[in-house]
């Protein structure tokens, strides 16, 4: 038999260490996701929660922290509505496709002191902020009911925080433009903070109205002005109660108690088109439930593919009256 020459000796001995190596290597972690998605599944927020009424909450974005206020009645044992604080935070696995959230009850001194500087004599409703493009302030906007008068809007306004020093709070101030002798509450504003939505029951049940700014007055001067009619927002009103608008970028959500929804009240959702809000949406199953769901809210991040949608439901399974939850918002078209 003839020997292999030298040549081949060598391409053989060539292979057997590439496959020895190869063997011995680690094989490398694939990336199979490259954005980061909120899934269908609907998560209770367990750690904010409580056995009375938690709802009507508000996110507050500092660096990479979300702190979410809401409206509970733990405080006085399921009587009076104050803020509570806290946080949330979550992940999502590139490699395998896994989402985890997670909350808690957080003790912040800047939101402290917001939050006390917020307490009316009455129940809180309703916390929404903004960052005005006009002046430079932050603002937040709350709704508060006595006894003996209706829900009215009112606004606290704070430069934003920095390092360990705490801004100074002025308010909270009655929005005189928006209120009315019924029911207002629940602001939010468009993109361009040159309308601002809410809901009130001035004309019978509760609708969505709206109020336009002509000018680059700043937001105190404009919520300080005499009280001036707003418009109802007939492309999304019913002849049933219609309430908690919240604007997003296009999308419009909110609550309602109208023919053909699944029970209760049920979140919708309507895109702005053309000049006007189109033809509303219901939720469907996935979120909504035969008990009530309201006060809608979404939240973006630049990494995931569909934005997160935080709302508030009395349905079987809870702690207990109102609790928070969280799912997906997959910026319908």
């Amino acid at each position: 038999m003839k020997k292999p020459s030298a040549t081949i000796s060598a391409l053989l001995g060539l292979i057997i260490i590439s496959l020895c190596f190869a063997g011995c290597r680690k094989k490398d972690s694939t990336v199979k996701f490259t954005m980061g998605a909120f899934p269908d599944s609907v998560f209770n927020l367990t750690s904010l929660n409580s056995k009375y009424d938690d709802y009507n909450s508000n996110l507050v974005y500092v660096g990479d922290n979300i702190t979410i206020i809401f409206s509970s009645n733990r405080q006085s044992l399921g009587g009076q509505f104050d803020f509570v604080q806290g946080s949330i935070s979550y992940k999502f696995e590139q490699n395998t496709g896994a989402f985890t959230i997670s909350t808690a009850l957080t003790n912040d001194p800047f939101i402290n002191s917001l939050i006390s500087k917020s307490v009316t004599s009455g129940n809180d409703f309703g916390p929404y902020s903004l960052s005005s493009l006009t002046d430079g302030y932050n603002y937040l906007f709350l709704a508060s009911q006595t006894v003996t008068s209706p829900l009215d809007i009112y606004y606290l306004k704070y430069l934003p925080p920095f390092g360990t020093t705490l801004p100074a709070i002025t308010g909270p101030l009655p929005a005189k433009l928006l209120n009315s002798s019924a029911d207002d509450a629940y602001v939010s504003f468009d993109l361009n903070e040159d309308s601002v939505y809410f809901n009130s029951n001035r004309g019978g049940n509760f609708d969505i109205y709206v109020q336009k700014k002509t000018s680059s007055v700043t937001m105190d001067a404009w919520m300080s002005q005499n009280f001036a009619s707003s418009t109802p927002v007939d492309s999304i009103n019913s002849s049933s109660e219609d309430k908690c608008p919240f604007i997003f970028k296009k999308y419009m959500l909110f609550t309602s108690n109208r023919l053909g929804g699944l029970g209760g009240y049920d979140l919708y959702y309507s895109i702005f088109k053309n000049g006007k809000w189109g033809s509303p949406v219901n939720l469907g199953p996935g979120v909504n439930s035969s008990s009530d769901e309201f006060r809608p809210i979404l939240g973006y991040n630049a990494d995931f593919s569909n934005m997160f949608m935080i709302f508030s439901s009395n349905r079987p399974g809870g702690l207990g009256g109102y609790d928070l939850y969280l799912t997906n918002f997959n910026n319908p078209k």
